[in-house]
């Protein structure tokens, strides 16, 4: 029978925090219906699950081509999603919703997201024991500087990483190259002895792998691949806590 050897431990971890390791942005769509179904009175004779399908959709599309700054500008970029949204539908033949109804909608969505984050069961401990184990650990996040901090605070991570590394703090994030050579030379490390680890193919495995950092996908809902994607992750993970050894 084969023996299966798990690659040794490196020397540092670069880790993503949202949906890494806070519960944060995952399957929009559960949550723009939940939030959909409150403004049923005021959608009507619109469904609200039509009404959450059309700006799931707008939203997609927009976030696919967006350019950088708009993650340092969320709850103006889902102003605009939830209106071009409304206008999708309008221009479809149905009722033309206001603007301002737009903007309640949008910014209940945000103040949502905002009160359903959680930290994944077993992150704060897995991240404690990697610690324990001499690893350098920085946390490397897109995103506007007061909302991300707000996150670091709020969710106890500040004490726990070598290193804390917010794009909008720093005046670049991730996919750029810099991002990952910026947060390893914080922690006095190479490539070779680095491994990065977050739920976006993009930023969390192309790019690294491009760098020869050892690269971890985090399939938290064990979805899998998206279909037809030719990213190879070097591995797939669905928790922090499958870093661990299992004799610490």
């Amino acid at each position: 029978m084969a023996v299966t050897t798990m690659k040794p431990l490196p020397r540092a971890m670069l880790i993503d925090m949202d949906d890494t390791i806070l519960s944060a942005y995952g399957r929009p769509e559960i949550a723009w219906n939940t939030i959909a179904n409150e403004f049923a009175e005021e959608f009507a004779p619109l469904p609200p699950q039509q009404v959450a399908t059309a700006v799931l959709a707008f939203a997609r599309n927009f976030w696919a081509n967006a350019e950088a700054s708009w993650r340092l500008k969320l709850a103006e970029a889902r102003h605009l999603t939830v209106k071009g949204g409304f206008t999708a539908l309008a221009s479809a033949g149905h009722r033309a919703l206001p603007d301002d109804l737009a903007i309640r909608f949008a910014d209940r969505f945000t103040a949502y997201r905002e009160e359903e984050m959680f930290v994944f069961p077993g992150a704060h401990e897995a991240i404690d024991k990697l610690n324990a184990l001499g690893i350098k650990l920085a946390l490397v996040t897109n995103g506007a500087a007061d909302t991300q901090r707000a996150k670091v605070e709020r969710f106890e991570l500040l004490h726990r990483f070598h290193h804390i590394q917010i794009e909008g703090e720093h005046g670049f994030g991730k996919p750029e190259e810099r991002a990952y050579l910026h947060a390893m030379d914080a922690l006095g490390v190479a490539a070779k002895d680095t491994w990065m680890i977050g739920d976006n193919l993009e930023w969390e495995v192309v790019t690294p792998q491009r760098l020869g950092i050892y690269s971890i996908w985090i399939d938290v809902h064990g979805d899998g691949l998206p279909e037809g994607s030719t990213v190879k992750p070097d591995r797939i993970i669905r928790s922090l806590t499958e870093l661990v050894p299992d004799q610490v």
